[in-house]
């Protein structure tokens, strides 16, 4: 059975299928996908998302703000922490740094990054870390401000085999999204096949970033299948295995979500 370890299911067009999330949730599981993880990206839509994903047994919550909505206002720790205790929350994030798009709010990103890392010391939950062009910067945060015994994730990772490397010496594991799939990914292949088992994660990141042979259709959590697919196609597995590695690799990460089986 497949987890898609990071999905944003409230940002999903559910127009094409009658409004109904467990449309979704459906199609997920006919394709044996039997849980996910819906991640905050911002404070003013948090309760709706989290009232969404009570609806489903199935279904985890993060709490968190992008770095790309940090201008909107970043949370307080007392914020992060009142809602790390709702039983359905099992991670903090998504929360990293991202030069990539946005360079005039980098201080507050690093602020913002470095509450969250306080949460999770204080919550014993993990991180979600976005990181783009900030290697440096994002490997620098961890070290100072991340607690190793808790860990975390650098979620839909597209950067190098040393980035990756030194993440998973400070216990964070990596995630790899559709993008793997791409044609034009052949150097980020070369990070999977690099990368430990024991450290690997899958997701779909829905609805953005759909896999191939799928491009141009909405991503949706059933499509981390093909994600997992490439993984073993790398890796010489049978997909199988990589379903049951990165279910393993899930629930040892987010053992919060793995006490309520």
């Amino acid at each position: 059975m497949f987890v898609d370890s990071h999905c944003h299911l409230d940002r999903l067009d559910l127009s094409a299928r009658n409004n109904e999330l467990t449309s979704v949730i459906d199609a997920a599981a006919a394709r044996d996908v039997s849980r996910m993880l819906c991640v905050a990206i911002d404070m003013e839509q948090l309760p709706s998302m989290l009232e969404t994903v009570k609806r489903f047994d199935n279904v985890y919550a993060s709490v968190g703000v992008h770095p790309l909505h940090v201008a909107d206002g970043i949370p307080e720790l007392s914020f992060l922490m009142e809602h790390a205790a709702d039983p359905k929350v099992i991670a903090l994030g998504e929360t990293g740094l991202d030069y990539f798009y946005s360079q005039d709010t980098v201080d507050l990103q690093k602020e913002s990054f470095i509450r969250h890392l306080q949460a999770s010391t204080d919550s014993r939950l993990p991180v979600i870390v976005h990181t783009r062009d900030a290697r440096e910067d994002t490997l620098n945060i961890l070290r100072q401000h991340a607690d190793p015994d808790v860990g975390g994730v650098l979620h839909c990772f597209t950067e190098s085999w040393e980035m990756a490397r030194q993440a998973i010496d400070l216990n964070y594991m990596i995630s790899f999204s559709g993008i793997i799939t791409f044609r034009n990914a052949e150097e980020l292949r070369q990070v999977v096949r690099q990368v430990p088992l024991d450290n690997i994660l899958i997701e779909t990141d829905a609805p953005y970033l759909t896999p191939v042979p799928f491009r141009g259709k909405q991503n949706e959590p059933q499509y981390v299948v093909e994600v997992a697919q490439c993984v073993a196609d790398i890796k010489g597995l049978r997909i199988e295995e990589v379903a049951e590695i990165t279910s393993n690799n899930f629930d040892r990460l987010f053992n919060k979500a793995a006490s309520k089986r």
